[in-house]
């Protein structure tokens, strides 16, 4: 006999339709979201290697005219080219730092000038200090500080590559005075925002970085280029595994879910023709690229999970109860890993932990 934990994930599961299986419809066409499937396999091929290193630790994908992604290194790079120079955004992990920099100068003479963080992780931020010291001020030679603003635009950083984040990702790369900073100096914010985001306007494109605070951890940024249409996520969006949700640092799966929802405001698709090529690229944070549709897939995840948790914790259920009900066994397959740094349990003890915050 079925439980009444395993009935209420059925439930939610059937009501949302999102695992169904393959059917046709009454008039005899197929599914919607078996189009967009059929659609994103053809559309993919734009994608195409546009470096490939002799080694497969470093793989290099040109997303648009002018802009690429570096994967393998740690988290997802995004590459900004143009006649200022190079701008990335996160900078991958310490080991990897060397292929990136190789790959770099494959695809431009260009120096760096500007980098972004799109949290404190250390497969993010990994690469800050060589990356920075490897490029130039924007405007060199002017000041000679570590973080001045033109016009809201970092432009001294010592003479290398200026470095932006929100305030929080360079307090938790910092330390106290008389503390053991577990970054040094070099590899640190240059200059940090607080307000909801901070603009800049490099390579003919306004580029906006904004903040989503209590998401994956409580210093994320979403960097979005404008003319290019591209969105780098950071870690808010994972397609290897299940979003990873920092309750240490104060975040929430609420939060989470507001940084999703952000994304898919920001996001457009290809419709009302998809069957053309189309639509704002969004760049996890670890995976492959995505569209709004694959956003909007992982939102409605992560909301079947929580309404689940949710409403077993109704019901009186302990952790343990609720981890033994297995709330995400249908998405499991896909996302999650019984080992490793971030494993399903963990993730459900996250929303449980999450949802019961303050509670008695």
């Amino acid at each position: 006999m079925e439980s009444s934990a395993a009935a209420t994930v059925r439930d939610h599961v059937t009501k949302t339709g999102l695992i169904s299986e393959p059917r046709t419809c009454s008039d005899g066409r197929r599914p919607r979201w078996i189009i967009f499937a059929l659609i994103g396999i053809v559309s993919s091929a734009q994608f195409a290697p546009a470096q490939q290193l002799e080694t497969p630790d470093v793989e290099v994908l040109q997303v648009r005219p002018s802009f690429y992604l570096i994967a393998g290194a740690g988290g997802n790079i995004g590459v900004q080219l143009g006649d200022s120079g190079v701008v990335l955004v996160d900078t991958g992990a310490s080991q990897m730092t060397n292929q990136v920099l190789t790959e770099i100068k494959r695809l431009t003479d260009k120096p760096i000038r500007f980098i972004v963080n799109t949290s404190a992780d250390a497969d993010h931020v990994g690469g800050n200090e060589k990356l920075a010291q490897a490029g130039q001020s924007l405007i060199p030679g002017v000041g000679g500080g570590r973080a001045q603003d033109s016009g809201r635009i970092t432009i001294d950083n010592e003479g290398a590559a200026a470095i932006l984040a929100q305030e929080n990702v360079l307090m938790r790369m910092s330390a106290p005075t008389g503390q053991k900073s577990p970054y040094p100096t070099a590899a640190q914010p240059s200059a940090t925002f607080i307000e909801d985001e901070h603009n800049v306007f490099l390579n003919g494109e306004a580029i906006q970085t904004i903040y989503q605070p209590a998401a994956h951890t409580d210093g994320d940024s979403i960097v979005f280029f404008r003319r290019s249409d591209v969105i780098l996520a950071g870690d808010i969006l994972d397609t290897t595994r299940f979003p990873v949700i920092d309750i240490e640092k104060g975040v929430s799966i609420q939060g989470e879910l507001d940084a999703l929802n952000r994304l898919l405001k920001m996001a457009v698709s290809e419709t009302p023709l998809v069957w053309q090529e189309g639509g704002t690229i969004v760049i996890p944070g670890h995976g492959r690229l995505c569209d709004q549709a694959d956003v909007l897939e992982i939102r409605d995840m992560m909301t079947i999970v929580r309404d689940v948790v949710q409403d077993l914790i109704k019901k009186g259920m302990t952790l343990a109860q609720i981890k033994a009900a297995d709330p995400a066994k249908e998405y499991r397959a896909r996302y999650g890993s019984d080992s490793g740094p971030w494993t399903t349990d963990m993730f459900v003890e996250a929303v449980y932990k999450s949802l019961t915050r303050g509670k008695k």
